[in-house]
């Protein structure tokens, strides 16, 4: 393969690392990629996976990328790989370029892994055809190849295969917690990184998993709706003869999103499925339990994180909270006149990931990891007269070190990138060391859960102290606890 040196960095883009899943292949898991012969060019993103989005995309779409510091290094590098977000229906790697954080001594790499039905889909004649396989979580299975690619290859670049950590956002952070949580992700990182991980979730209430047997249900129901009756193998011969656009109908992000806060799965796609082997139970089983993959993690949210759910008074809102209706209208709303839809923002996002966040930090430190917790706050200077705090996502540039891609590069001041230096050097520490500290930065505390403390990036910088949010996690703590 040949990449592309530029500003200090080595790229290759590109680089299949799985058969394309089309055809018989569709909805199976990744087979080995078709060698080549002679020097593969990889200097272009591959098409993204399948989605409504209107960007490349190709059902052809199991691809990576690294990058690297084009110096040469005494040692092998440790590895960072990313997953991305987008509710299991959009997005892709090229969204992310990672030259800024490669930049800073560590190895990075992306990957797409399929989405929507053609990730997510898990039709009783599946079984039949692939006893073998694991049913339904074709996305996860993708990610899972990728990893021992990374196992497998990632030498040759110079990285080292025993220095890996996954880190991710949203749906990619609940990527990460599959592989946390996953019997057959074992051995494959060293550490993780979960950005308001989405689905699976930390809370079963919040994010919900499907069973096996429901998520054969949505998908018979789904194929039945496009005039595929049958169970078999002629169904499956059926299925596989839709055009990739017929698959794509309803499974937009919007749609998948406003699904989600009503508590309904899209029609035909399951999300993530505890299938028996890649998931044998819900992450917060597993946690409670113990059983996760013990690996020093860095987690955190957002503090206007993503709300997913619908109230259309104040009454519905609160009587989310049961018996303690009263104690969280005081939370919330003290004074009354905070509006329906800032109501709706923080509770909704307190729910869905920043009290699943904190919960999930505090089982892994109760069972013996160590664990970091943040939350972001900082908002870019131009848009602090618009945003009241950081949204859903937004961390993620300043992560990567690339605080433009919110606000463009004439927009961005030296806060903004003082801030971005700050957090991106928090995650290459903790990629490269298994800390986060070092270099003079503000020190960030191991994270104990009979302590009420964590390190909150906001727009007055960096501030180590007392979650101002408590309160209100506390009760959701209290609900979840309650309604087991």
């Amino acid at each position: 393969m040949r990449g592309v040196l530029a500003n200090s960095v080595i790229s290759w883009k590109g680089i299949p690392y799985a058969a394309a899943p089309v055809g018989d292949l569709r909805w199976r898991n990744p087979q080995p990629a078709l060698p080549w012969t002679g020097v593969k060019e990889t200097n272009r993103f591959g098409p993204a996976c399948m989605q409504t989005d209107n960007v490349p995309k190709s059902e052809d779409c199991l691809t990576l990328n690294v990058w690297r510091p084009a110096q040469a290094s005494a040692r092998p590098l440790p590895v960072m790989v990313w997953m991305h977000g987008g509710a299991m229906v959009h997005g892709g790697a090229s969204l992310y370029p990672f030259d800024a954080m490669a930049a800073k001594g560590v190895m990075v790499v992306s990957m797409n892994f399929r989405l929507g039905r053609f990730g997510y889909f898990a039709h009783p004649a599946l079984g039949a055809e692939a006893p073998d396989d694991v049913r339904g979580n074709y996305g996860f299975m993708d990610q899972l190849a990728a990893l021992r690619w990374v196992r497998n290859n990632i030498a040759a670049f110079g990285g080292d295969p025993d220095q890996v950590t996954i880190f991710g956002e949203s749906a990619g952070g609940g990527s990460v917690l599959a592989h946390l949580v996953s019997p057959m992700s074992r051995g494959l990182f060293q550490r993780a990184i979960l950005q308001s991980p989405g689905t699976p979730g930390p809370r079963a209430r919040a994010i919900p998993s499907s069973d096996l047997a429901t998520a054969e249900k949505i998908a018979t129901d789904w194929s039945r709706s496009v005039g595929v009756t049958g169970e078999g193998v002629a169904a499956l011969k059926e299925l596989r003869a839709l055009p990739a656009a017929k698959l794509l109908e309803g499974v937009s992000a919007a749609a998948t999103t406003e699904g989600a806060g009503g508590r309904h799965h899209p029609p035909g796609m399951a999300m993530s499925i505890i299938d028996g082997r890649f998931l044998t139970e819900r992450p917060e089983a597993a946690l409670a339990a113990g059983r996760q993959t013990v690996v020093p993690v860095i987690i955190g949210a957002n503090d206007r994180d993503l709300a997913l759910g619908s109230a259309s008074t104040k009454y519905e809102l609160f009587g989310l909270f049961g018996p303690d209706a009263d104690k969280a209208r005081r939370l919330y709303d003290p004074l009354g006149d905070s509006t329906l839809d800032e109501l709706k923002q923080q509770v909704f996002a307190d729910r869905t990931l920043v009290e699943p966040a904190r919960h999930l930090a505090n089982e892994m430190a109760r069972t013996g990891q160590t664990v970091w917790l943040y939350r972001f706050a900082y908002v870019s200077e131009a848009q602090r007269g618009q945003n009241m705090g950081a949204l859903h996502g937004y961390e993620i540039p300043f992560a990567m070190n690339v605080p433009a891609a919110l606000v463009g590069p004439k927009k961005v001041t030296p806060t903004d990138q003082a801030m971005a230096d700050l957090v991106s050097a928090y995650w290459v520490s903790f990629g490269l060391t298994t800390d986060p500290n070092g270099g003079g930065r503000p020190m960030w505390p191991r994270h104990d859960r009979d302590v009420d403390r964590l390190m909150h990036f906001t727009n007055s910088g960096v501030i180590v102290g007392t979650d101002p949010l408590k309160p209100r996690l506390d009760l959701w703590q209290r609900v979840w606890t309650r309604d087991r």
